[in-house]
């Protein structure tokens, strides 16, 4: 919760919770939710798998976005966005008056606005995923595509290299696909992870209208890592520094 805060003061334009990969659940989700709240930063819940009881549980929490891992095809996708409405029109169990999701009931308008104010986003990530992305996009109900390389790259073949130009070339096939489709008229969005061949600039000119662009598991061990680096090196540096150098002191601990 703390880094969740921390992260949504720095500016971001939206968080993910990961709970797919994360070792967070709902519990650890719902701090986070809190924790983001107050900056008014909106906060998206990836599951861990795309089934009705999970996107259930997320959902009474009150994320602004949901994202469903590894949707193959355009019927996987249909069922999520079921999991995401009530009935007649979904599958969603409802105790809307007394979750987190409708301010514990007070929010008399949940019902009527609960579709509009939630983000659905299904991620593609496997060879018959991006075969058919365009039908994918097409699912009404489904706001954005979120590509997923790395699984793709593992989907490929190339696990161990997302950066491969069969990769390169199967994601740039599932980009345009998406970015064909009329938003206006049911299409998706295109949303996207940067990775470090393929940083968040490069995404942008692509066309992609979201990028995570950074994990805050990968922020502080790069920081960590960097830290102990430079300390390794002013163990070796013939070093004047004294007790009365304040300047370095302050630049240290201010970074």
């Amino acid at each position: 919760p703390t880094l969740a805060e921390i992260v949504a003061f720095s500016g971001y334009d939206f968080v993910v919770i990961d709970v797919e990969h994360g070792p967070g659940g709902i519990h650890e989700s719902l701090q986070m939710l809190r924790a983001v709240a107050s900056t008014n930063t909106p906060a998206i819940i990836r599951l861990p798998e795309s089934s009705a009881v999970w996107a259930k549980k997320a959902l009474d929490l009150g994320p602004q976005g949901i994202m469903f891992p590894m949707i193959d095809s355009p019927k996987d996708a249909r069922k999520a966005v079921s999991y995401c409405r009530f009935p007649p029109n979904g599958i969603r169990g409802s105790a809307h008056t007394v979750v987190r999701a409708s301010n514990y009931g007070i929010n008399e308008g949940y019902l009527s606005n609960y579709k509009e104010d939630l983000l659905i986003m299904c991620q593609v990530e496997t060879v018959d995923g991006v075969k058919k992305v365009e039908e994918i996009a097409a699912v009404e109900g489904v706001d954005c595509i979120q590509m997923g390389p790395l699984d793709l790259s593992a989907s490929l073949g190339y696990l161990w290299d997302p950066g491969h130009k069969k990769v390169r070339e199967m994601l740039r096939t599932a980009e345009k696909e998406v970015l064909k489709s009329d938003r206006k008229d049911g299409g998706a969005f295109l949303a996207g992870f940067a990775m470090p061949h393929d940083p968040p600039e490069a995404l942008g000119k692509r066309g992609y209208h979201m990028v995570s662009g950074a994990v805050d598991v990968g922020l502080f061990r790069n920081a960590a890592v960097e830290d102990v680096r430079k300390f390794k090196i002013s163990l070796n540096a013939d070093s004047d520094y004294s007790d009365d150098d304040k300047d370095s002191d302050e630049k240290y601990w201010s970074e």
